[in-house]
C-alpha cells in the first residue's frame, strides 16, 4: 500500500485542528465513550453534544442506567432518531452492570457479546477509550482510504477489506509492532474525514495528504451506482418519530385515538409504523389496551 498517509503529518495536521468534543476528554470512562458512540450513529455531533453531557451526568455508570425503566430512557433519547440504539444501551447496561463490575470490557471479543455493540463501536470503544492499536472504520475512514489509498472518489460497500486497509495504515515502531501513537492515528484519520475529506465538496486545498492518490489522478467522477439519498418526510421513520413523541411527551399510557391522530394522511403507513414500533419492543400495550413507551406498561 503507498504511503499516502503519512502518520507524522496527519498527526500534526490533527494537533492543530482536532475539535474539542467533550467525550475526548481524558478522565471519560469506557462506558461514556460507549455512549457517545452509540448516539454518534447516523447522527451528526452538533446534535450529540448536549445529550450526551446530559446523559453522563445523569447515568455516569451502567448500573445507574439499568436501574431506570427502558421507558425513561426512551424518553430522554428525545429526537436523536434510530430509537432502537436507546433500547438497546438499555440492554447493555444492564449485562453491564450485572455481569461486568460495572464498567465496559477493555477488549474487543468480549465486547461484541454485548447487546447492541457491533465490530465499529466494539473497536472505537476499545481504541479510543483504552488506548488500542485496533482499527476503526466508520464512513469517514472509508472515504479517506478510499480516496488517498485507492484512488476513487466513493467508497463502495462496506467489506472487511475496509479493516485490512485502515490495519496497514496504523503507524508501526522500528520493530514492527504498533506505535504508543497508533489510537490517535485512528482518531485524526476520522476527523479528517469529518472536517476535510468529506463527501461532497472536499477541502482538498486544506488536506495534509498531499500525496493524495486520487487527487493526483486528477479527482476522478464516481463511476459507480449512485449514492442513495436517505428520506425522512413522509417515510415510516418519520410517522414512527411521531408516534414516538406522543408517548414520549406524556406522564401515564394514552389511548388509540391520541396516537391516530398523528398521521391521518395515510391510515394503513400509521398502522404500519405502529406495528413496527411494537415488535421492536419501544412500545408495549398496557392490559387495559392503552400504549405506552417500553417497560411501562
Amino acid at each position: 500500500m503507498p504511503n499516502s498517509v503519512p502518520p507524522g503529518r496527519l498527526l500534526g495536521w490533527f494537533d492543530t485542528h482536532e475539535r474539542d468534543l467533550p467525550w475526548r476528554d481524558p478522565s471519560c470512562t469506557g462506558w461514556q465513550i460507549l455512549i457517545s458512540e452509540i448516539m454518534l450513529q447516523q447522527t451528526p455531533v452538533s446534535r450529540v453534544v448536549e445529550p450526551w453531557q446530559e446523559w453522563v451526568r445523569r447515568w455516569p455508570v451502567p448500573s445507574a442506567m439499568a436501574a431506570e425503566p427502558a421507558g425513561e430512557v426512551l424518553r430522554a433519547w428525545g429526537k436523536l432518531g434510530y430509537p432502537r440504539r436507546a433500547l438497546r444501551l438499555h440492554e447493555c447496561a444492564k449485562v453491564l452492570a450485572a455481569e461486568h463490575g460495572d464498567r465496559v470490557p477493555d477488549d474487543v471479543e468480549t465486547m461484541l457479546t454485548l447487546p447492541g455493540i457491533g465490530d465499529y463501536t466494539a473497536r472505537a470503544v476499545a481504541c479510543f477509550a483504552y488506548g488500542q492499536a485496533v482499527p476503526v472504520v466508520d464512513t469517514n475512514v472509508r472515504r479517506v482510504i478510499v480516496r488517498a489509498v485507492h484512488g476513487r472518489e466513493q467508497p463502495a460497500n462496506p467489506s472487511r477489506r475496509d479493516l485490512a486497509d485502515a490495519e496497514a495504515l496504523l503507524p508501526r515502531s522500528p520493530d514492527g509492532t504498533y506505535a504508543a501513537s497508533a489510537p490517535r492515528f485512528s482518531a485524526a484519520l476520522m476527523e479528517l474525514g469529518a472536517l476535510v475529506c468529506t463527501a461532497r465538496n472536499p477541502k482538498c486545498d486544506n488536506c495534509p495528504l498531499v500525496d493524495c492518490t486520487w487527487v493526483g489522478l486528477g479527482r476522478p467522477a464516481h463511476s459507480g451506482p449512485p449514492r442513495r439519498v436517505q428520506k425522512f418526510a413522509g417515510t415510516d421513520r418519520q410517522v414512527r418519530g411521531l408516534l414516538l413523541d406522543v408517548l414520549r411527551n406524556s406522564n401515564d399510557s394514552v389511548d388509540r385515538a391520541a396516537l391516530d391522530v398523528v398521521w391521518t394522511s395515510d391510515t394503513a403507513q400509521r398502522d404500519r409504523a405502529l406495528d413496527s414500533l411494537l415488535v421492536d419492543g419501544l412500545v408495549e400495550i398496557t392490559v387495559t389496551g392503552r400504549y405506552c413507551l417500553a417497560g411501562e406498561a
